[in-house]
């Protein structure tokens, strides 16, 4: 698992030194590294999450927890005030005056930390409660992948037919009632009852994945495209450790001392909640973006990677 994407990578490599030219640009002023600024926004999100991931036993105590939480709020407000001043920012703050951007991040952070947290605790449930093997837990979630064909056929003409943001809140709602349609599992849950969430998931990330990351770049200078998908894919990162966290927290705290597969089972119930709420207020600021307007033409959705 861990060496195929090296030689993936490789590859990838000797075909972009080979066929990737850089095009002619005009001179690039003198930079630096804000290696202040990198250095405490990054504090900033590990503590953040270890605050979370904290929460899973109450008796680590309340004061070093929130400790941990005014720690990482205040090296975000450190990270606020470098940005401010430097010289050659890590960040611009002033590209988040752009609501498409700041939407798409906030949707691309909950729509993965849904995600995260429902594998998270499928898997468990799976694994832990039911006894599958990893070979019947990963083939069970190979439905999923369908979003490698749907994404770069369908999708498209979707953004091309209903506009990117109508689609992607579309995406984002199918993944809400993918995860509420898994919250009843019980002991005795056949495959056929769980495949619904499956195929649902996969259609959400058809939908949603391609055009956040058209959103993220919606009336942002071409110049500063690096910078907002940057900004997009530590969103991303972000979501999917904090939710990952977050159910994990919600799980162990609810199962407490108990050892039982019922038990288990009931504290994964609990757990699901989190994606189901992830994935609704992902939709609920995804709408603020609708406008009623006609659509028009539409840039080609770029091609993803299979959830």
């Amino acid at each position: 698992m861990f060496f195929a994407p090296v030689l993936m990578a490789a590859v990838i490599l000797v075909a972009a030194l080979v066929l990737l030219k850089e095009s002619e640009v005009p001179e690039r002023p003198a930079g630096g590294f804000d290696l202040a600024g990198a250095f405490s926004i990054t504090g900033a999100m590990l503590l953040l999450v270890y605050g979370v991931v904290r929460l899973e036993h109450p008796g680590n105590g309340v004061v070093g927890t929130i400790g941990v939480f005014a720690a990482g709020l205040t090296l975000l407000a450190v990270f606020v005030l470098i940005e401010r001043r430097t010289a050659h920012p890590l960040v611009r703050l002033g590209i988040l005056r752009s609501h498409p951007l700041v939407r798409a991040n906030l949707g691309a952070m909950l729509f993965l930390a849904s995600f995260a947290g429902f594998q998270f605790v499928a898997t468990l449930y799976l694994q832990e409660v039911r006894g599958w093997s990893s070979l019947q837990t990963g083939l069970a979630m190979l439905v999923i992948g369908i979003d490698t064909i749907l994404a770069p056929t369908l999708t498209p003409r979707l953004v091309n037919r209903f506009g990117n943001v109508r689609v992607l809140f579309g995406g984002l709602v199918v993944a809400a009632l993918g995860y509420a349609l898994f919250l009843p599992i019980g002991m005795d849950w056949t495959y056929a009852a769980m495949l619904p969430t499956m195929l649902l998931l996969g259609v959400a990330f058809s939908l949603a994945y391609g055009p956040l990351t058209m959103a993220a770049t919606e009336g942002i200078a071409e110049s500063e495209h690096g910078l907002a998908s940057g900004l997009l894919y530590t969103s991303i990162q972000f979501g999917t450790a904090l939710g990952l966290s977050a159910v994990t927290a919600v799980s162990v705290a609810a199962l407490g001392d108990a050892g039982t597969p019922e038990a288990m089972l009931d504290s994964l119930r609990l757990a699901l909640v989190v994606p189901v709420a992830a994935a609704v207020a992902g939709a609920v600021i995804t709408a603020f973006g609708i406008r009623r307007r006609a659509p028009g033409p539409a840039a080609p959705v770029p091609v993803q990677v299979s959830a």
